[in-house]
């Protein structure tokens, strides 16, 4: 695991807390930028920066999260530490589903679309594989974690 990782994974062992979840997002979001955009293991290469658009305020907003990929597709999962609540960035983007994606390859536009129960059956373990403690976030809540599927426009 990189060290974004462990701190992450060390933040939410006791559970679902904003505050921390978000001042990681701040820290992951600002490594990814300092380090050109994740090339070095410290963040990870499987790191991106989705912007969404408010569903209420209509402004841009930046999360960094970890993705995998297949076939020019990633796909990204809707975890929020295990809350019981999804995150504001995946209410925004079912919203308006036309997203911006930064990888540390690629920045373009594209388009956003949950998948379904049995898609992510199959995704999951390409997810788990890049971040193991999706495993255990999904064990911590009792509401479905959604994958998103992100394609280029």
């Amino acid at each position: 695991m990189t060290l974004v990782e462990h701190i992450a994974t060390f933040l939410t062992r006791n559970g679902w807390n904003p505050r921390v979840i978000r001042a990681g997002s701040r820290l992951h979001k600002l490594l990814f930028h300092t380090l050109r955009l994740g090339r070095f293991r410290l963040i990870g290469q499987d790191s991106l920066i989705l912007t969404t658009c408010g569903r209420r305020s209509a402004r841009k907003t930046s999360t960094p999260l970890f993705y995998a990929e297949n076939e020019g597709r990633l796909y990204v999962a809707g975890s929020f530490a295990g809350s019981g609540q999804p995150p504001n960035w995946y209410l925004n983007l079912v919203a308006n589903p036309e997203v911006e994606v930064e990888t540390r390859l690629v920045r373009g536009r594209y388009q956003a679309r949950v998948v379904s129960d049995t898609e992510a059956a199959a995704l999951w373990p390409k997810l788990d594989a890049i971040y193991p403690t999706f495993a255990r976030y999904r064990q911590r809540t009792v509401r479905v974690i959604r994958i998103v599927e992100l394609l280029p426009v």
